[in-house]
């Protein structure tokens, strides 16, 4: 019962993620755009087969398994490092943000082959690659998490 407020955000995670993806799934063609804020953020639908900013997204589909096999380690370890309470409350929040998103992540690897991304920033010419809501808080997590370990080496 402890640590049910952690498994709730990253079940939460993982339905934010795959309701919103759905909505753009049914809403838009690939590649089409709806600007939201002129010159700044539209809503898309890309897909990526690869990981952030679509890295190792050419090695013809044996990407997909890696990225599976990697999600449900990373997910494992930081699970177990909630149970055996190995971070502090900062860093359980954060982990759970992380799983949430991996395997939200990983869903989409077995039902589409790759990810759906649908947030697009961008400025002029300059474009942050198209990302997705468990990506938001795979990175969220990701910065949590650096923060708790430092404050946890720091209280050590």
């Amino acid at each position: 019962m402890k640590y049910l407020p952690y498994w709730l955000v990253a079940i939460a995670a993982v339905i934010l993620d795959q309701i919103s993806k759905s909505a753009v799934l049914a809403r838009f063609a690939y590649q089409e755009r709806l600007n939201i804020i002129p010159h700044f953020f539209d809503l898309t639908l890309v897909y990526n087969p690869g990981a952030a900013f679509s890295f190792l997204a050419d090695m013809g589909g044996a990407q997909k398994y890696l990225f599976i096999v990697l999600a449900f380690v990373i997910s494992g370890y930081l699970a177990r490092g909630i149970a055996k309470n190995e971070f502090g409350k900062l860093g359980n929040w954060a982990a759970a943000m992380i799983i949430g998103g991996a395997l939200g992540n990983v869903i989409d690897r077995f039902v589409h082959e790759k990810v759906v991304d649908f947030l697009l920033f961008y400025w002029g010419e300059h474009y942050y690659p198209a990302f997705n809501v468990a990506d938001s808080f795979i990175c969220v997590g990701a910065v949590l998490l650096a923060i708790d370990s430092i404050k946890h080496k720091k209280a050590a």
